[in-house]
């Protein structure tokens, strides 16, 4: 087996040796909660959970095919949001995945290739064996921020208060506060693993997030992909109608790239009702062991296979 193809089923490995996650290894579908229990001769045609029961054991009906979505409320993203595997995003941000393809080459500066150079990720056209990377996260560091947008960006759940709107992952189990009162950035930053974010709505159906005060430990996504101090990332959350929610994040950071570039655009979520059950979704270091004991550390023969 290539080291390629060892390191791209890390992520699947992971979520076969978990079993919080082996039981939502389908993305739920959207609809409302029965609050029926699927009896046992449903759940004999499958080898585990089936996708569209949740954590109580409650039936998840998806919405009619014939199913037309309201106008979106003015001012309002709160919700419990899913994304699908569009979150997923392990060959890096989803709107510029490292393929290999020539159209997502990043263009970076001198000091970005440096700061490239010195990743080594388990996926992504530069992937190493799983027990060779030195993924931050691997040794227990947080995602940090913009990578929660940037990889496995699962169910959220979206609060708003009159002061700062509150961001709940599922991955990881992490939040971020967006403060919404009208505050300027601190003048000289403390980094934070999720750094500092204010927003402000531009429009009755766009609400714009600006962050920055990063930690430069982490990565900007699962391939490697560096940032520095100076990163600052753009969120753009538009509620297209009642049922819909598209993310656009944008990373500016002159330090490390020429220019600009767009991580995700226009990432669709669809909302789920205010009963969904949101499952823990953790990496946790002891997986991350019995998965190299298992396969992670093999080595590849000469011949690369």
């Amino acid at each position: 087996m290539s080291k390629g193809l060892i390191a791209t089923t890390f992520v699947l490995a992971v979520a076969i040796l978990s079993p919080i996650a082996r039981s939502q290894d389908v993305p739920p579908q959207s609809g409302t909660s029965t609050g029926q229990r699927t009896d046992e001769t449903q759940w004999a045609a499958h080898d585990s959970v089936p996708p569209d029961v949740d954590g109580w054991g409650r039936t998840i009906v998806p919405p009619a095919k014939d199913h037309k979505s309201a106008a979106a409320p003015r001012h309002d993203i709160s919700g419990i949001w899913d994304p699908g595997d569009g979150g997923i995003q392990a060959l890096g941000a989803a709107a510029i995945p490292d393929d290999g393809k020539p159209g997502h080459r990043l263009e970076y500066t001198p000091a970005g290739l440096e700061a490239l150079k010195r990743t080594k990720p388990s996926n992504g056209t530069r992937s190493v064996l799983p027990s060779e990377t030195d993924d931050p996260v691997v040794t227990g560091d947080p995602q940090g921020f913009p990578r929660e947008d940037l990889y496995e960006l699962r169910t959220t759940e979206i609060v708003q208060t009159p002061l700062k709107t509150i961001i709940l992952y599922e991955f990881g189990k992490v939040w971020r506060g967006i403060w919404t009162d009208g505050r300027e950035f601190p003048k000289d930053p403390e980094p934070r693993w999720y750094g500092y974010s204010v927003g402000k709505w531009v429009d009755d159906y766009t609400f714009v997030v600006d962050t920055w005060g990063l930690d430069d430990r982490s990565w900007i996504d699962h391939t490697g992909r560096p940032h520095s101090e100076d990163l600052r990332v753009e969120e753009r959350f538009h509620r297209v109608d009642h049922d819909h929610l598209e993310l656009t994040v944008t990373i500016n950071d002159p330090q490390m790239y020429v220019k600009p570039w767009m991580a995700l655009d226009k990432l669709s979520f669809n909302l789920e009702p205010t009963s969904f059950d949101i499952r823990e979704m953790i990496w946790a270091p002891s997986e991350f062991r019995d998965y190299n004991n298992l396969i992670g550390g093999r080595t590849s023969a000469p011949d690369g296979k």
